[in-house]
């Protein structure tokens, strides 16, 4: 059993650490925060197997409370450590800034050069990562990050202000540095102090006006029905970290639900990446579809009800017949070139999930009027 202790744990960063080391059987977790006491951060210093360092300041009222909130507490630290005996494996987040000439990464520099002498004198094992941009969720908007700022913004249709659309950032995603964090706890050799090569957490360069684009099309989603391709580990990340801030009354919503005689029909999500999906409510006796198509392909599921889906191919005269019901969760496949319908065979409305491989364009149908039966 690991005890391992968070400085800074209530920050953006620390909470998603502590979410994750708390699920573990082989860890005793300790965080420590401003409102705990200096008395418990020398009792816990005196305990740890590991410290992951994260306290520190980087939005302050006054230039001075940088080299207070980064260096000068990461020599309380080390002072603590030093009286102790202890040598936990120390890992700190550190951050890109601390090789540029500003009052931010002078400190940040400052507390790395803090614990390489510390690690120097006393062989403790030091761990440094100079982190890039972090987004996810959880992170403080209107502070320091564009990314949560355009998000809370965008999500609660407040303006966003984009100073140079072509200016450049490089972001990391939060898990994607948790991972990283926890890896570095259990698998790094023991040795003096380390700066961690940044390039195993991914990262990503986009421009703001591309992000403020990225994330006012996931505003629109809802509306659209459009979803961007999520095979970018990128989307699914910044879509997750803009999901986090929409306001809970807009959680839900509805689709246009078309009505006819037949019963009705609904899109649910669509993108030119993996086509379309819809859903439909059918009558008893009622038949959709008679139709073909050349490429577009479909997969139809019934999911509550009992239908019957027939094919015939255009050149031919052989009838297949398939009986779906809802219980079964049997999934039919719609080749291209073979008319197709499906027809309610039962007493009750009749519920089905179709998918199409594209989405439906009315300029481009690829949809053909055929009945089965002839």
């Amino acid at each position: 059993m690991k005890l391992v202790l968070i400085t800074g744990a209530k920050g953006f960063l620390g909470r998603d650490l502590a979410v994750h080391l708390s699920r573990r059987d082989d860890v005793c977790l300790l965080q420590f925060d401003l409102d705990n006491s200096k008395a418990e951060l020398r009792e816990w210093l005196s305990q740890a197997d590991v410290v992951f360092h994260l306290a520190g300041v980087n939005r302050p009222q006054n230039a001075e409370e940088f080299e207070a909130g980064n260096a000068s507490f990461t020599q309380t630290l080390v002072d603590t450590l030093r009286k102790s005996g202890r040598k936990p494996h120390i890992i700190m987040s550190s951050t890109i800034q601390a090789a540029l000439d500003n009052s931010y990464g002078q400190s940040k520099r400052h507390a790395e050069q803090i614990l390489e002498r510390f690690a120097a004198e006393t062989g403790t094992r030091v761990s440094v990562f100079r982190l890039k941009n972090i987004f996810g969720k959880w992170c403080r908007p209107n502070y320091n990050s564009v990314v949560a700022t355009f998000c809370h913004n965008i999500a609660n249709d407040l303006a966003i202000q984009v100073s140079d659309p072509d200016r450049e950032l490089e972001l990391v995603y939060v898990d994607d540095v948790v991972e990283a964090f926890i890896r570095e706890m259990e698998e790094r050799p023991i040795r003096a102090t380390v700066f961690v090569d940044p390039d195993p957490i991914p990262s990503y360069t986009i421009t703001l006006g591309d992000l403020a684009g990225r994330i006012q099309f996931f505003r629109e989603m809802q509306h659209t029905l459009q979803i961007p391709d999520f095979s970018i580990p990128f989307n699914r990340q910044l879509y997750a970290t803009y999901l986090s801030y929409v306001p809970p009354e807009r959680w839900e919503y509805g689709p246009d639900i078309k009505t006819d005689q037949r019963g009705n029909l609904a899109e649910l999500v669509k993108s030119p990446h993996f086509g379309q999906i819809f859903v439909s409510r059918t009558k008893p006796g009622i038949t959709r579809g008679n139709h073909y198509h050349h490429t577009k392909t479909e997969k139809f599921i019934v999911i509550s009800g009992e239908g019957l889906i027939r094919f015939r191919q255009i050149h031919g005269n052989e009838i297949l017949e398939y009986r779906v019901r809802g219980e079964d969760y049997r999934i039919v496949e719609i080749p291209p070139g073979f008319t197709h319908s499906i027809t309610n065979i039962g007493t009750t409305e009749m519920i089905t999930l179709f998918w199409a491989s594209e989405p439906f364009d009315p300029d481009r149908p690829d949809t053909y009027f055929l009945p089965v039966e002839e």
